[in-house]
């Protein structure tokens, strides 16, 4: 509070008696500035016609600092009463003006509310500490699961090899399997670490907006790259002419490559995969919607919201391998650019999915 007039001071402090707030009143301009030194404040009131340095002054020298350019300060004047001197205020920085006489409810319901506006962004504060803690947490312990599972994955694929290499004529053809069996599944178990981790890293990437990417191009490689991952199948792919976008070119690259090879891998038996591969543009929300259509098993609508989870399956692992990870990981690539993920199917017919990217996209840190 901060007033000439000690009398002032003296009523506003007996209007917040009952407030749960600490109060602190300076006589000048001066004062107060070297209180809003040392403390750091909700609210400010500010008498305007004050000696030496008026309270337009004072709110012009409290929005040049970082610490106060947000302070929130209501004028309290009994002299500057006129429409012009309430814009001026106003365009000073002021969230409020009251004029004298006021009735006290009024000032009071003012005061509530930004006592309260800085309680809930206290609040958020130390949530977003807490959960940059926990992520923090989270991510020694997975680089410490990662080293102590790997360790002894790594023995027993590596004796199961030694087996089979050294004491093969030993074993019948049944153990033969098994010991193939273990050493598959070892891998299998690295590879789900592998991916886990590139998931918990997802936080810490920033998507860099610095380049157009050519989404014609991209698609190219990632196609190629799906197809040398199924070497017999050769699916058919119908690429439709798409847009540019700025954002991270490898995130994008997981996203395709991921997208493509479940449309191949999730295809039916007695049928070639056929993809097809558009975008459009959403002028309303201003962003381009890309579609991966394919004619593979489909699924049922009622479990799409699975889909997008860590380790949600539709389909057993005897049907089609898996961990459950590439999705989840699609999802937080498009979210961290600003887009959104969705997908709609009918099985035995097909599915199409669907992402979303933003026409502009503005860096920022990868965070939960």
């Amino acid at each position: 509070m901060v007033d000439d007039k000690p009398e002032n001071l003296l009523a506003l402090e007996r209007l917040l008696i009952d407030f749960p707030v600490i109060l602190y009143k300076a006589e000048n301009g001066n004062d107060a500035l070297k209180l809003s030194l040392h403390h750091e404040f909700a609210l400010a009131l500010l008498d305007i016609q004050m000696p030496e340095m008026d309270g337009y002054e004072l709110a012009e020298l409290l929005r040049q600092e970082v610490k106060t350019e947000d302070l929130p300060f209501i004028f309290i004047s009994a002299i500057y009463t006129e429409n012009i001197n309430v814009f001026q205020g106003y365009e000073k920085g002021a969230f409020s003006y009251v004029t004298k006489p006021f009735e006290p409810e009024v000032l009071l319901n003012k005061i509530r509310f930004f006592i309260k506006k800085y309680q809930q962004e206290q609040l958020l504060i130390e949530q977003q500490e807490q959960l940059k803690r926990t992520n923090e947490e989270l991510e020694s312990f997975s680089y410490s699961v990662s080293h102590d599972l790997r360790a002894p994955l790594r023995a027993v694929s590596g004796y199961s090899s030694l087996l089979l290499q050294n004491h093969k004529n030993q074993l019948d053809e049944e153990g033969q399997k098994f010991l193939n069996i273990i050493n598959k599944e070892a891998g299998r178990m690295g590879q789900l670490i592998d991916d886990l981790l590139d998931f918990s890293q997802m936080n810490r990437l920033k998507v860099n907006d610095t380049d157009a990417i050519s989404m014609d191009a991209l698609i190219l490689e990632c196609r190629d790259e799906v197809r040398k991952m199924y070497p017999g199948v050769s699916p058919r792919f119908f690429i439709n002419p798409l847009p540019k976008v700025k954002a991270n070119r490898a995130l994008l690259h997981q996203v395709f490559v991921n997208l493509l090879g479940n449309a191949v891998k999730y295809r039916k038996p007695d049928q070639v995969p056929v993809i097809k591969i558009e975008a459009r543009t959403d002028e309303v929300n201003q962003q381009y919607i890309f579609s991966i259509k394919d004619n593979g098993v489909g699924f049922d609508m009622k479990y799409a919201d699975k889909l997008f989870g860590v380790f949600q399956r539709l389909h057993s692992n005897e049907e089609f391998e898996g961990n459950g990870i590439g999705l989840a990981l699609v999802r937080r690539i498009v979210n961290r650019h600003g887009g959104e993920t969705w997908a709609e199917s009918e099985p035995r017919v097909g599915s199409t999915f669907y992402f979303s990217l933003p026409a502009v996209i503005k860096q920022q840190e990868l965070v939960n």
